[in-house]
């Protein structure tokens, strides 16, 4: 990469990472939260239904802002506006109406990378397949350590101090946009050898189907995992208190169990970098996402570590097959309207795929906690159907050579 492919990376790495890390924070306290306000999990778990709508549905007039303004100004709005939404979640952490107004902020501003930043990266880098696959690692990293970061400040200073904490960090961003002069304005398109399937509306809605049942299980697994481990774990609990202590506490052993997972799915970020470079797109989606479905199906029947296990295997395809999405997006998608179209895919992934913070409310209270996962095994399933539609309909998506 020259100079300024390696900048566009930079600012892009830090966005993902932050971007999830703002709406990864919140699963890990929600027991912590319940605890302090004396109110139920399924009614602290509402507070973060605007927080995810607004993150998925404000993509799309963000996306077509980039269009038409470029992304350099929106990059720096992200950053400066979740950051002091952060803060103002922490400040308001006890007044449920005024912290879910600043959780939603905190949606709506988290909402600008994903459009902004894909979209910068599949027109001005050469390689994007990969750099998709690098942009998705600190994608990653943002799940693996939002978890993390939650329980040690929490455990150690409160839930009011996490999202402190969060604040400082997206603000830290700013300072980053500053320094790299980064101008995004006029970024070229780079020839890349690739046959596009150039905004066929067709292959593009079809996809558009698989990303948003992708959505719902990525968000209700995501939400839901936290807390799930908190309280299918205790073995892997007794044993870590055998040998650190009896002062460790159920929330820090599942944030860390869940950030471990997170961590791995690094791997699978990268895999699906390097499989979209070199193999067929579709092909290669379709099996990312086949593998999760007896895995999801499974997490839901067993506990300790076989599910921690099973929790590895299905958050290393359901996360490493988004390079491979990204790609077929790009493939999809006319150039001049290339963030719109990622816009548009996460007003879906995480617009619609905020239901799913309502559906894991709703299947908890009816069949309890361990429904869930098997209901999203089926939502899985729907999505591995969907994407052998759209194989019927287009040809091959030839890979990039690197």
């Amino acid at each position: 990469m020259d100079t300024r492919e390696r900048r566009i990376l930079v600012v892009t790495c830090l966005g993902h990472f932050l971007s999830h890390c703002n709406m990864l924070v919140f699963p890990a306290v929600v027991l912590p939260i319940s605890h302090r306000l004396g109110l139920g999990m399924a009614e602290v778990l509402g507070f973060s239904f605007w927080m995810y709508v607004l993150f998925g549905v404000s993509a799309l007039p963000w996306g077509i802002l980039a269009d038409r303004i470029g992304s350099g100004r929106l990059l720096t709005v992200f950053y400066l506006g979740a950051g002091v939404s952060s803060l103002a979640a922490a400040f308001w952490l006890e007044d449920p109406s005024r912290l879910s107004l600043s959780l939603a902020a905190l949606g709506l501003f988290s909402g600008i990378y994903h459009p902004t930043g894909l979209g910068l990266i599949s027109m001005g880098i050469r390689r994007m397949s990969l750099a998709l696959g690098y942009n998705g690692m600190f994608g990653n990293l943002g799940l693996a350590l939002a978890p993390l970061l939650a329980g040690v400040v929490n455990w150690l200073w409160g839930p009011r101090a996490v999202y402190g904490v969060l604040g400082v960090l997206n603000l830290i961003g700013v300072g980053l946009m500053i320094v790299m002069e980064l101008d995004t304005s006029r970024v070229e398109v780079k020839h890349r050898g690739e046959e596009e399937q150039g905004g066929l509306l067709t292959p593009f809605i079809i996809l558009l189907v698989a990303m948003m049942l992708g959505g719902v299980a990525y968000r209700g697994a995501t939400v839901v995992l936290p807390s799930y481990f908190e309280l299918n774990t205790p073995r892997i609990l007794e044993a870590l208190r055998g040998l650190l202590g009896e002062g460790l506490s159920a929330n820090l052993v599942a944030t860390s169990t869940a950030s471990c997972i997170y961590l791995v799915g690094i791997l699978g970020q990268y895999a699906g970098g390097r499989v979209a470079e070199r193999l067929e797109a579709r092909r290669a989606y379709l099996v990312f996402h086949a593998i999760t479905v007896p895995a999801a199906f499974f997490m839901g029947m067993v506990r300790d570590l076989p599910l921690a296990f099973l929790g590895v295997g299905y958050f290393f395809f359901l996360l490493g097959m988004q390079p491979i999405e990204n790609t077929l997006v790009a493939r999809f998608s006319p150039p001049r309207f290339r963030h719109a179209a990622f816009g548009t895919k996460f007003v879906l992934v995480f617009g619609v795929g905020a239901l799913s913070v309502r559906l894991v409310g709703a299947v908890e209270k009816a069949w309890g906690l361990d429904a869930v996962f098997p209901v999203l095994a089926g939502v899985s399933l729907s999505l591995v159907v969907v994407v052998l539609f759209l194989m019927s309909r287009t040809g091959p998506v030839r890979p990039i050579s690197s």
